[in-house]
């Protein structure tokens, strides 16, 4: 019997959204949109020390910003909750009980220390580490003389020494050894439920169809089929992503950079080339193309297409697919993402309506919305202090004619604008026979201070007829 499409995010709430993280909650949230099912959205905050109400609504907000958004969770409830495991903590006891009464699970009194001392062992002798059953069999006697003393005991479930098989959609057949496994902790001794434990009982209770995360939890997989297999239940079918490597081949961490989606937000980059650039880690279009809208990443997304190696995290494709939807943005968009931008540069400005020829000026020049600040420093300076080679330039004798014959043609136009100042220009090629680079670069570099940048006439139209006058006699008058 086919069943319906669940998938799951499952965030632990114990810092900021990490990118990695954030492509496994595309992945979900793309398959359960291409499918029509049901994405869901649950809160794994078991590690009540370092579970904070503030990390779950960063994880909220973030997710939110991205465009992702979930039919269960939370806050928006759903058949299948509570959708917080620390509201699920009776459900975890009623499913621990079940284990005991099949004698899947035992009590075990090991100390930390204890355990330590015998991994320490297993390592000088060579063999592994895994648990090694010390307290499987011990009788009633023997278990009430450990409570006795004090120790409270975790609960082990019981691995046998068989092979765990799965088939894995993104990479195949995979299979483990029990005896590789070791009887590994269910419930710890202050009654929270181990992540592998509490994670089935819920995926199963759930109905979530479809587990789609990163390959570093390939490890946890053979233990959960265990724990299907006691229970009876039928398990979900698994997709093991690879994952992010940054550009050292190393898995990606702060040493590469930012690490967080929130980051990134603050950096300048857009939610919707973000969430572009992230679908294609470890995914592809058959198209080829690497610009795809939402629409086109639901419909076309296929484990098919999900690659088998790392993908690396470019930062320098980043830039450019943000590039290109900045590009794309309308012109009252772009002015309202800019507008804070130059506030928080301590910029005049009051109205996005003002800024709307700066944002139409920057359109082609930004890759990051946050540069808007210092590319608009152009527009709002009231001293141009040239740099390197546009100091360079201004010196040089050719430029001091350029500007003493654009000040005379200034001094007969009436109004100001982009056309009036190409007509400027003209005139002073005509008359002094110089022309290109030498023409334009001296100009550029007196009203910016820069040799490069967007369009010189349009700059002028923004500077205004007073400010390109002061800029122009300025630099005609230095030496």
């Amino acid at each position: 019997m086919e069943r319906n499409i669940r998938t799951r995010f499952a965030p632990s709430p114990t810092g900021y959204l990490h990118i990695g993280n954030a492509r496994t909650a595309i992945m979900n949230w793309l398959y359960a949109r291409h499918t029509g099912g049901r994405f869901v959205l649950r809160i794994e905050d078991t590690d009540r020390e370092r579970s904070t109400e503030a990390s779950e609504l960063s994880i909220f907000k973030d997710l939110k910003w991205l465009g992702l958004n979930w039919d269960e969770g939370p806050d928006v409830g759903g058949n299948y909750g509570p959708y917080r495991q620390s509201e699920r903590i009776g459900i975890y006891q009623k499913y621990l009980k079940q284990l005991q009464k099949i004698d899947k699970v035992y009590p075990c009194y090991c100390t930390p220390e204890e355990l330590e001392a015998r991994r320490k062992e297993l390592l000088k002798q060579g063999k592994s580490i895994q648990y090694d059953g010390k307290c499987r069999n011990l009788t009633l006697a023997q278990r009430k003389q450990f409570e006795d003393e004090g120790r409270k005991p975790v609960f082990r479930f019981k691995v046998e020494e068989e092979e765990i098989s799965f088939l894995d959609l993104a990479k195949g057949e995979i299979s483990f050894q029990g005896e590789n496994i070791g009887d590994f902790v269910v419930v710890r001794s202050d009654g929270m439920p181990m992540y592998n434990f509490a994670c089935t009982v819920d995926d199963h209770l759930m109905k979530i169809s479809h587990v789609i995360r990163g390959d570093d939890h390939i490890s946890n997989t053979p233990r959960q089929l265990l724990l299907y297999l006691a229970f009876g239940w039928q398990p979900p079918t698994f997709a093991h992503i690879p994952m992010i490597l940054g550009k050292d081949r190393i898995r990606l961490s702060k040493r590469h950079g930012a690490t967080s989606v929130s980051q990134y937000r603050e950096m300048g980059y857009l939610p919707e080339a973000l969430l572009n650039f992230l679908s294609l880690l470890s995914w592809s279009s058959e198209s080829g193309d690497e610009i795809l809208s939402v629409s086109r990443l639901i419909k076309e997304f296929s484990f098919d297409r999900i690659s088998k190696t790392a993908p690396i995290f470019d930062i320098e494709k980043l830039d450019w697919m943000n590039g290109v939807y900045i590009r794309n943005l309308k012109l009252e968009k772009l002015a309202e993402l800019i507008f804070p931008v130059l506030q928080k540069a301590g910029y005049p400005v009051s109205s996005i309506e003002e800024i709307k020829p700066i944002a139409s000026l920057l359109r082609e020049h930004l890759e990051r919305i946050s540069q808007a600040g210092e590319k608009s420093k152009i527009f709002f300076q009231k001293e141009v202090v040239p740099q390197n080679e546009a100091a360079v330039i201004l010196r040089k004798p050719e430029a001091k004619k350029v500007f003493s014959e654009f000040l005379k043609e200034m001094a007969s136009v009436e109004q100001w604008n982009a056309d009036v100042f190409m007509m400027v220009m003209k005139k002073v090629q005509t008359k002094l026979g110089i022309k290109g680079k030498d023409l334009w670069m001296p100009v550029r570099a007196a009203l910016t201070g820069e040799i490069h940048g967007p369009e010189l006439p349009k700059i002028a139209e923004i500077l205004g007829y007073e400010k390109c006058q002061q800029f122009i006699k300025k630099a005609a008058s230095e030496d």
